[in-house]
């Protein structure tokens, strides 16, 4: 089988697994978060925190209390890495210095998982599973929270209340995250993946001395860092790794595990507003581009290009054997379309315009699906823009799902779109400019700058992969991203929470003739082509300088 039909059929046999567990998981989803029950360990979690779960919140509530926890979060694994040389289960490691303590607490806690660090040579069992594993639970279930607060807000008229973060939070770990890790877990251990709390170990002989190599509780680390879209690895080779990812089979159920409940939620969307078709409108959207991606990737790294290429059938360069050129792209695609620092490959290795499609993927806001929860409320404002377009080419007030979109929802849908952009964009110019940042670089010219835009984009975007040709293990690099990590997870969240409360405020607007129907296929047109041009028009000059240089010149 030539390693062009392989990849192509790995495709296919994602899509349908996808397609299997859309209906199902969306409609669970929605069950979920429109439950007034409450299980009997969620009334222990909720009372030893003290809160109440049946009080309904208005969006400044429901923002402070996401702020509240994530801070509470921050510090606690702040706390767990700098204490860590005297904790039990640390292996023998000595406590994280301070700017790489702070950088780790902001990426795990802001789903980001940016890593500047070497897992197995720095972090032990307690740091790894009761700091790490934990936040990639509670960080993917505050992004789900925060979506289902905006979907509330198309859903209710006539009131501000959004529901309970607490509740919310609770029930996607409880109901939704959990289960699945349990289940995914068992799957990656029967595949080859190691669960277990073992010290460190001597291994083989190479080139006159040993290898060191330890253990740890991986298999339930790696489920829950694919489907809670964190991606931060127990080792350092992160999905490339086999304690991580053994086999082929592994590798497509971790690419899995990254898609399923993002494209879900589009599902759960339509339920909630009683429209199924607005959920299949969105979630063509993200399958269009998702899709167009993956064929461009894959034909970026098979293309041949010489006789080191013809032998190697493509691209090879930073790809395992063992996964081949179509699965690594199909991987990489899924990574940074959404908010995921997960890699089976080396992402600096990737043709002048592979890693070009990386970039621009995370660069879109990553929301073809993006991540748990982000990419939904990612894509519900990009199509509010959508709609003020189509209603400023018409001359009428724009609307969707019965909202008018006035003065005030695209003030706050303008102000979340620009958030990331000025950090990515001001921070790499920042760093460009400055001596010490760019003595970090290991290579020159654009790949050089590509190293330093990805950075900053993969932070801002809360995605936590990288090009990897960086050492981001600096002062300046540990303080800037760790700041843009946390900056770019929730100051977006304050204008989608504002946009919540100002959609559930409003009483319905009536359907007539001149509504734009944003169920067909030509608003879906329409949106996919005001993601493209609203991301090109913000980030074409610096992907000008970076990725589009090298791969014109290759």
């Amino acid at each position: 089988m030539s390693p062009v039909l392989a990849g192509v059929l790995q495709l296919l046999a994602l899509i349908a697994a996808l397609a299997l567990a859309y209906r199902p998981l969306g409609d669970y989803m929605a069950r979920v978060y429109s439950s007034e029950k409450h299980y009997k360990p969620e009334k222990w979690i909720y009372k030893a925190i003290g809160a109440n779960p049946s009080a309904e919140m208005r969006w400044p509530a429901y923002l402070r209390a996401v702020l509240a926890f994530s801070a509470v979060s921050v510090l606690f694994l702040y706390a767990l890495q700098r204490a860590q040389g005297i904790l039990p289960g640390s292996l023998g490691f000595s406590a994280i210095d301070p700017d790489q303590a702070f950088n780790t607490a902001a990426s795990f806690v802001a789903n980001t998982n940016w890593q500047s660090y070497y897992g197995e040579q720095a972090m032990g069992h307690v740091v790894q599973t009761g700091g790490l594993a934990v936040q990639n639970f509670v960080s993917a279930a505050v992004g789900m929270a925060v979506a289902v607060a905006l979907v509330r807000g198309f859903a209710r008229s006539r009131t501000g209340e959004l529901g309970n973060f607490w509740a919310d939070m609770v029930r996607g770990v409880v109901r939704i995250l959990l289960p699945i890790s349990v289940i995914g877990a068992i799957i990656l251990v029967a595949c080859g993946a190691i669960q277990n709390f073992s010290g460190i170990h001597e291994v083989g002989q190479f080139m006159g001395g040993s290898q060191q190599w330890n253990g740890g509780a991986v298999a339930s680390q790696e489920v829950i860092k694919e489907l809670g879209t964190n991606g931060g690895g127990y080792f350092n080779a992160n999905s490339a790794h086999p304690f991580e990812n053994p086999t082929p089979f592994s590798n497509l159920f971790e690419i899995f595990l990254i898609l399923v409940i993002p494209f879900a939620l589009t599902r759960t969307f339509g339920r909630m507003v009683g429209n199924l078709r607005q959920g299949y409108a969105i979630l063509a959207t993200m399958a269009t581009i998702w899709i167009g991606f993956t064929a461009l990737m894959m034909w970026t790294e098979f293309a041949h290009h010489g006789p080191a290429f013809d032998v190697a059938g493509g691209a090879m360069e930073g790809k395992e054997t063992r996964y081949g050129i179509g699965a690594s792209a199909i991987f990489s695609v899924a990574t940074t379309l959404t908010s995921t620092g997960a890699v089976n490959s080396f992402h600096s290795s990737y043709t002048g315009l592979g890693g070009g499609i990386q970039l621009l993927g995370m660069q879109l806001g990553e929301i073809a699906p993006g991540g748990v929860g982000s990419g939904l409320y990612g894509m519900l404002i990009m199509a509010i823009i959508a709609v003020f377009i189509a209603g400023l080419m018409v001359g009428r007030t724009p609307e969707y799902l019965g909202k008018k979109i006035g003065t005030r929802e695209i003030k706050f849908a303008a102000c979340y779109i620009l958030i990331t952009p000025a950090l990515v964009l001001g921070f790499t110019a920042a760093a460009m400019a400055l001596d010490t940042p760019a003595n970090s670089m290991t290579n020159t010219g654009a790949h050089g700058f590509s190293e330093i835009l990805y950075a900053y984009t993969s932070g801002a975007n809360n995605n936590g992969s990288a090009f990897a040709g960086l050492n981001a293990d600096t002062q300046w690099f540990n303080s800037t991203i760790g700041i843009a990590m946390l900056l770019g997870r929730f100051l977006p969240m304050v204008f989608v929470l504002a946009l919540a409360g100002s959609l559930a405020e409003q009483k319905p607007v009536p359907e007539t003739a001149g509504t734009l129907r944003t169920d067909k296929p030509l608003y879906t047109g329409l949106l996919v082509g005001t993601i493209l041009i609203v991301t090109g028009l913000t980030y074409f000059p610096a992907l000008a300088l970076g990725p589009l240089a090298e791969g014109l010149a290759s």
